[in-house]
């Protein structure tokens, strides 16, 4: 009986043990355990794509360290799990509160707008404490980074005040009562939590977004973010809401596919958002007025640079994209029509020209079509001729490009690697 009793008080001992070391270890939950808001959360930082920047491949989710290039230097993603000592574990509610609506920290730290609060300005209350409840979830990593690498005098924290005075302005989102649900649903998306604008904006001397301008296309790290208006030519006007829900759900539709960063942020965040939400986005985006604007007129077939491009095309890129220039619908992109190829900005065009690139693979399309690289056969000279050719072929237009621009966007390419 003494043996029973002893091996019984074992047990609990080595129970109430394991389950200390459990509730030190295990990653903590919200006080009331709403796991509807955990999930609602955990959506929240999908639609935001806060995978993509606060994670590293084959590294933790949430750790931070990924490497964020600017025109005025590095910047690294911070760690945003709940640990103690390299995370969020000791902020509050309303240090991310302040974080995402105002661009300070906790402790008064003044962040830049790589971290895109001039859009997450928007979110909802509703939004923000849901997405605190969730990171709360999150199991802590230990992880110090060092965010801000920028040279001197843009490592200065404070200099940000000044440039919030300039170019942002804490504000909300505000329906339009004019429109229907789904469109402010989408507008929500598009303006808040998906900070589109970020990327697809161009930017001011000093980065800020040039609102005029809004979602007309920018450069960003070495990769054209092309216009996302209902522009007829260089955006997707000519795309129906359900082939834009179809790119932004699988990557892939009728006319595109996505690679590079919009690869990753169709594969961390738009594929594994919700059918309405996508829907919503593509009716927000192709009921806004396209900017004015008129498109040059096409270069003569006669022209030199187009007999020398249309060479080049027809021995290298002819077999995939067709002597038509309309590719293979979910394998090779259509290039006749394309808003990517008529943009203003080459660069996209040339960099997959040089560098070649694969396509984002999701559970809807598994198959992720690779570009493969041909900038080490062919010249500047080659490469630009065959960009201009591709550019004003198939009823096409855009100004030609340059051996130099080509040059440029090779160095960049060079020092990446």
């Amino acid at each position: 009986m003494t043996r029973i009793r002893l091996a019984i008080a074992a047990a609990l001992l080595v129970t109430a043990s394991f389950s200390v070391i459990a509730a030190v270890t295990a990653p903590a939950l919200a006080d009331d355990q709403d796991f509807t808001l955990i999930e609602r959360g955990r959506y929240v930082a999908t639609a935001a794509d806060c995978v993509a920047c606060h994670s590293v491949p084959g590294g933790k989710p949430y750790a931070g360290g990924a490497a964020l290039q600017t025109p005025f230097g590095t910047l690294v993603a911070p760690n945003i799990t709940p640990d103690r000592e390299t995370g969020i574990g000791n902020w509050t509610e309303e240090d991310l509160r302040r974080t995402l609506r105002e661009g300070v920290g906790r402790g008064g730290k003044r962040l830049y707008p790589a971290m895109p609060y001039p859009a997450y300005t928007r979110m909802t209350d509703d939004d923000i404490h849901a997405l605190w409840v969730y990171l709360q979830t999150l199991e802590p990593v230990s992880n110090a980074v060092e965010a801000n690498q920028l040279p001197f005098p843009f490592n200065i924290r404070l200099l940000m005040a000044g440039w919030n005075l300039l170019n942002f302005e804490p504000s909300s989102f505000k329906p339009d009562p004019q429109k229907s649900e789904e469109w402010n649903r989408g507008a929500y998306l598009v303006q808040a939590l998906g900070h589109c604008g970020t990327c697809h904006t161009p930017k001011s001397a000093l980065g800020a977004d040039d609102n005029d301008r809004a979602l007309q296309g920018a450069n960003l790290q070495a990769w054209y973010a092309p216009s996302i208006t209902a522009d007829k030519r260089q955006g997707i006007g000519n795309w129906s809401v359900e082939q834009l829900t179809a790119y932004l759900k699988t990557g892939a539709n009728h006319q595109s596919l996505a690679s590079g960063p919009m690869a990753e942020e169709i594969q961390n965040s738009s594929s594994k958002m919700t059918d309405a939400d996508l829907k919503a986005i593509a009716t927000y985006l192709l009921d806004r007025t396209p900017p004015a604007g008129k498109a040059p007129a096409p270069l003569a077939a006669d022209d030199a640079r187009m007999r020398t491009g249309g060479a080049v095309y027809t021995d290298t890129c002819m077999a995939c994209h067709g002597g038509d220039g309309k590719g293979q619908t979910f394998l090779f992109p259509t290039l006749a029509g394309s808003g990517l190829v008529q943009a203003d900005d080459p660069a996209t065009l040339i960099r997959l020209v040089l560098d070649g690139s694969r396509a984002v693979a999701t559970d809807d399309r598994p198959t992720g079509p690779a570009m493969p690289p041909l900038g080490w056969r062919l010249t500047d000279a080659d490469v630009a001729a065959v960009v201009t050719y591709i550019r004003n072929s198939w009823s096409n237009a855009a100004p030609p490009v340059s051996a130099g621009d080509v040059a440029k966007v090779r160095k960049t390419l060079a020092q990446a690697n």
